[in-house]
């Protein structure tokens, strides 16, 4: 049994069977059929946004849900995961695009996107890593150089999840190449621009469903009016924002580790070898208690970050050691899980396959676990 949570109430509750009976009906028939074709529909996330689970955080005005509560973001994230849904973009749309478009928008880019954006009808992404500058932001060379009302985008972005998808994309470029970090701003490119291409759907380990994308632009003109936030300014945006990003993957994180270790004392109570069911071995008992344990302290320590981020107290240290612990913690114990099902976890019709498969990449997107070190490691003064 996991400790007792006190983080929701009874409207998150309420949320969670919505989202719950939504990915039942929606999505559990069709997502193995996503898994090969490599993408999710566009109308599921419509039909996403039928049921209000898109748009979290963001004001009625603009067909949001209008309450700013991550617990919501994280009751979402929760039931994806334990739906092993993991092709769905919905909480890169939530928990990391919502927060540019709400927070650094004027009142003109709001009506123009935010109504689309709850729809499901406008598929966001946001596009920082380049093949060359992975985590270190200040190494990309994607630039942006202001000509009359408009500016004029050249470079290229990889491993974009959403990016087949997407409709709007939140590019980060260099808009004064000799400032360093105050040189680089944030610029919507929206589907459609001439020049704006994007590359093959990535040939992943995993998240076979979800779309990942190679991004290139060719002097592509984009409104002066598509600039979010201050020019010069995009790097402060992005370190205000990753924090809620990183938080973003250690709730995931979490989540499909407790999901696969609930999966997994069910294998092991059923599995029999030498007379009697497997989770009779001390071995299988110690293995399942060691990770029972590890979650239920990540979960404790998860909750609490989700908390002090509602309050707006998450620092950008905690986000930092919630991600590293949690993501790493992930593929831990993904491939104990694996181990403890012997040769059937090696076969991708067992869930714990996938799940190991989809897990490898927590550690490494949002921001490495070695750069997530560092970020700790200065916060001590070091």
């Amino acid at each position: 049994m996991s400790m007792q949570r006190e983080l929701f109430e009874a409207e998150h509750d309420l949320f969670r069977e919505s989202v719950a009976e939504f990915l039942e009906r929606e999505v559990k028939p069709h997502h193995a059929q996503w898994e090969k074709d490599g993408i999710v529909p566009r109308e599921v996330w419509t039909e996403a946004g039928k049921v209000g689970l898109l748009g979290l955080g963001v004001p009625e005005a603009y067909g949001g849900s209008g309450v700013r509560d991550f617990r919501f973001n994280a009751v979402l994230s929760e039931e994806i995961c334990k739906a092993h849904a993991s092709g769905l973009g919905f909480t890169l749309q939530n928990d990391v695009i919502a927060p540019y478009l709400v927070d650094l928008t004027t009142e003109e880019q709001k009506r123009r996107w935010l109504p689309g954006f709850c729809s499901g009808e406008t598929i966001t992404a946001i596009a920082m890593t380049e093949p060359g500058a992975g985590s270190d932001l200040q190494g990309i060379r994607t630039t942006a150089v202001r000509d009359g009302d408009e500016y004029v985008v050249n470079g290229q972005k990889t491993f974009i999840t959403n990016g087949i998808n997407s409709d709007l994309v939140i590019v980060v470029v260099r808009t004064d190449p000799e400032a360093g970090a105050h040189g680089i701003s944030l610029i919507v490119v929206e589907r459609g621009a001439p020049g704006f291409e994007r590359g093959r759907n990535l040939d992943k380990i995993g998240l076979k469903a979800q779309d990942t994308a190679e991004l290139s632009f060719t002097d592509v003109r984009v409104p002066a009016g598509n600039l979010i936030g201050e020019e010069g300014k995009g790097f402060v945006h992005l370190m205000e924002k990753l924090p809620q990003e990183r938080l973003s993957i250690a709730v995931a994180s979490t989540a499909g580790a407790e999901a696969m270790l609930a999966a997994t004392i069910a294998y092991c109570k059923e599995r029999t070898a030498f007379g009697r069911p497997i989770s009779k071995f001390q071995n299988t008992r110690f293995v399942l208690a060691e990770l029972a344990t590890e979650v239920d302290l990540a979960r404790t320590y998860v909750d609490r970050a989700i908390t002090l981020l509602n309050r707006g107290e998450l620092t950008v240290e905690d986000a930092a050691k919630a991600k590293w612990w949690c993501s790493e913690l992930a593929n831990k114990v993904m491939d104990r899980c694996l181990q403890l099902h012997g040769g059937y976890g090696y076969m991708m019709e067992y869930p714990v396959a996938k799940a190991w498969q989809d897990a490898r990449i927590q550690s490494i997107f949002g921001g490495t676990t070695e750069i997530m070190k560092e970020i700790v490691g200065r916060s001590m003064g070091l």
